[in-house]
């Protein structure tokens, strides 16, 4: 079986050139509409919040908080998706959506080479229907106002986690930037540098990635691989770093038992072995 520290050896990434270049005029307009339409709906959700009877400051900063949470999850589950399945070859989302992914593994600075567009505009491309949601959400009581204002935090979060990324792949941030990083109120540089070392499978939150942790812990990623494989016979990551360093890492993943499955299988077999239960009887006097 192959060891997982000579899976890297096996890693065959695309052309940074050729990702660059998908890059396009559409594209471009594309994001910038999204922008726009993005500002525009947070904007009228923002209004109505502050026109509601029902808002409070604890309530908005508990909807600010777990939006913040909800959003970093967000950005784990959009970038393993983005890492980790299809194709650059794909019918718009392969230019639009999966060539950036492909490209920074490439070219990891790339990012601090992008304008405000090309940085932000895919997240608030993904971010509109979550935004018309929250707009369309009727603030008739406290409840509905908190969900307004969670969505509404949720997705402004999405909208800024790529200049966070952005900001952690500086080689020197602004100083507020520098500090914000190192209190982990942002994405920190050496937190995200983990998801950097090839084959790229791990630590995918990049809001500010305190759920990396969390999901590592139950495999949530590993086991989400295993069942869309199940499920499709996908190959993950093989358009990212290759088929021979995929079916490595496949090979690698399939031998680890995880936790919460080996507990499960050892459940099973202890309830197997374990003897018929018997009636007990009284003594005869």
């Amino acid at each position: 079986m192959t060891k997982p520290d000579k899976i890297t050896d096996k890693v065959r990434l695309q052309d940074a050139q050729t990702l660059a270049q998908g890059y396009s005029p559409a594209i471009r307009a594309m994001e910038i509409a999204s922008i726009v339409s993005f500002v525009a709906l947070e904007g009228v959700l923002a209004y109505k919040l502050w026109s509601t009877h029902h808002t409070g400051p604890w309530l908005l900063t508990l909807a600010v908080v777990l939006g913040y949470l909800a959003a970093d999850f967000v950005s784990g589950f959009v970038h393993w998706m983005g890492d980790t399945w299809g194709s650059t070859e794909m019918p718009v989302l392969g230019k639009a959506f999966i060539r950036p992914f492909r490209e920074h593994h490439v070219d990891e600075k790339a990012i601090t080479r992008h304008d405000f567009v090309e940085t932000n505009g895919n997240n608030c491309l993904v971010s509109l229907p979550v935004a018309a949601l929250a707009v369309a959400v009727p603030l008739n009581g406290p409840g509905w106002v908190f969900l307004a204002a969670f969505l509404g935090a949720m997705i402004f979060w999405v909208m800024a986690t790529n200049q966070f990324h952005k900001w952690s792949h500086l080689d020197q941030p602004p100083a507020l930037i520098h500090f914000l990083q190192r209190v982990h109120l942002i994405l920190p540089p050496d937190h995200h540098r983990i998801h950097h070392t090839a084959p790229f499978n791990q630590y995918y939150c990049i809001t500010v990635g305190w759920m990396n942790r969390p999901l590592r812990m139950i495999h949530f990623f590993p086991l989400m691989e295993r069942l869309i494989t199940f499920v499709t016979g996908q190959l993950p990551r093989q358009d990212d770093i290759g088929t021979e360093a995929a079916q490595a890492l496949v090979a690698v993943d399939d031998a680890t038992q995880v936790p919460v499955l080996q507990a499960a299988k050892e459940l099973l077999k202890a309830s197997a072995e374990e003897p018929a239960a018997t009636v007990s009887s009284r003594p005869v006097p």
